[in-house]
């Protein structure tokens, strides 16, 4: 899940943050039972997991990782960008995707009543361990991916993902960015549809 992505495209709105961040936590009709602020992350977060998913450079990229994780490609490439993101020096100069983590726990915490249980659950994990700083580290990536296959049902070693991610270091970068402007451009275009609709006034 890329944690770091989805709080940078939230437009530092604690509400649009908080939706953003729980959105794969939130099931079915459940998404009703928030905010309208709060919802609209909720959506904004599965139209961006939409347009990652159908966008052909990450077709590419997803096939590093599927001989080694199969279909959770996806979510493994999640990972790595969230660390090509963090490294960025556009998007975080100098030391401030440290504060932009910070920001971002404390958002978090003030909205701490609408947490679902297992994101409840899961973030003083994500606060202690500043998962969001540490993306940029290859060993917070190496983390990451070994977190994701303690949830996985199907896959018992990151190893080989992790590996993958070494091999094809570059070819990963690269496909960031020629995918993230567009994506860019996608969220600022969707969140603006958004607040267009009727039922946001």
């Amino acid at each position: 899940m890329n944690f770091l992505a989805h709080a940078y495209l939230s437009f530092r709105q604690p509400e649009l943050l908080l939706g953003n961040l729980i959105s794969d936590f939130v099931k079915g009709k459940k998404k009703f039972d928030y905010p309208s602020a709060i919802l609209r992350g909720i959506d904004l977060h599965r139209a961006i997991d939409k347009f990652t998913d159908d966008h052909p450079i990450n077709a590419r990229a997803k096939l590093v990782f599927k001989p080694a994780v199969g279909l959770y490609s996806s979510a493994f490439l999640d990972v790595v960008y969230d660390h090509f993101l963090a490294t960025d020096e556009l998007a975080f100069p100098g030391n401030s995707l440290h504060d932009f983590s910070q920001w971002v726990y404390g958002s978090l915490e003030g909205q701490a009543a609408f947490f679902p249980d297992q994101f409840a659950r899961m973030f003083p994990y994500m606060k202690e361990q500043n998962w969001l700083l540490n993306y940029k580290d290859r060993w917070g990536i190496e983390r990451s991916m070994e977190g994701l296959v303690r949830r996985a049902k199907f896959i018992d070693d990151f190893q080989p993902a992790f590996k993958a991610f070494e091999t094809d270091y570059q070819l990963l970068k690269d496909c960031f960015q020629r995918f993230f402007p567009e994506l860019l451009l996608f969220v600022n275009d969707e969140y603006r549809r958004q607040l267009i609709r009727p039922e946001t006034l």
